[in-house]
């Protein structure tokens, strides 16, 4: 038995060094996470005012109209669907291919955001553990260097990990608000092209 435990005991103690790299690395992602993320609130004020205002008196007759007045350069997924889907209006099948592969690409950008969400706490749990076995050998050897030392690891790890994981947290819920509003004014927008997606064509034939 006491073999066992040794045995597990230095494999806890073996995957110390790849947790504290891992935390260091989500710590790293999480600070460039917050900087897209404020590139993307700052984009998000440019587009969101216009879209509201239109998406008010938006019908099937005024769509060629809107598209125009469409922000050029704005780096909005939900602008860049939008003009996907207008210039593949009248195939269905496309329109509703477009709407899904919104969806994809909304929820791969969150995907950093879930995993620091989930991957914080547990490495910031398992790095506090694990120095706590050799914490406990130092006080029990009288090694009060020894101890400390692996206390400040531990709580070290706890830091950052409950860091990372609250930025991925915090980014989360505000993205999926976001992406929220936007699949649904994207979704009106697609069934908007369907009831008329040749007018206009129409107009310029007449």
């Amino acid at each position: 038995m006491q073999y066992i435990s040794s045995i597990l005991y230095w494999i806890s103690t073996g995957l110390l060094v790849p947790v504290i790299v891992l935390l260091i690395y989500f710590f790293l992602r999480a600070l460039v996470l917050v900087g897209s993320f404020f590139g993307q609130y700052l984009d998000l004020r440019k587009t969101e005012r216009f879209m509201k205002q239109e998406f008010k008196t938006l019908n099937s007759s005024n769509l060629p109209s809107f598209m125009e007045r469409l922000p050029k350069k704005s780096r909005s997924l939900l602008v860049v669907y939008l003009r996907q889907v207008w210039e593949n209006r009248g195939n269905d099948a496309l329109v509703e291919k477009l709407v899904g592969d919104f969806e994809i690409a909304a929820d791969k950008d969150l995907a950093i955001s879930k995993t620091l969400t989930k991957m914080g706490p547990m490495l910031g749990l398992m790095g506090t553990l694990i120095p706590m076995g050799p914490a406990l050998v130092g006080l029990a050897s009288g090694d009060i260097a020894s101890m400390a030392y692996n206390m400040q690891v531990a709580f070290a790890t706890t830091v950052v990990g409950l860091f990372s994981s609250a930025i991925g947290f915090a980014t989360l819920q505000i993205k999926q608000r976001w992406y929220v509003q936007d699949l649904n004014n994207l979704e009106y927008f697609a069934q908007l092209t369907k009831q008329n997606p040749q007018n206009d064509e129409t107009t310029t034939a007449a």
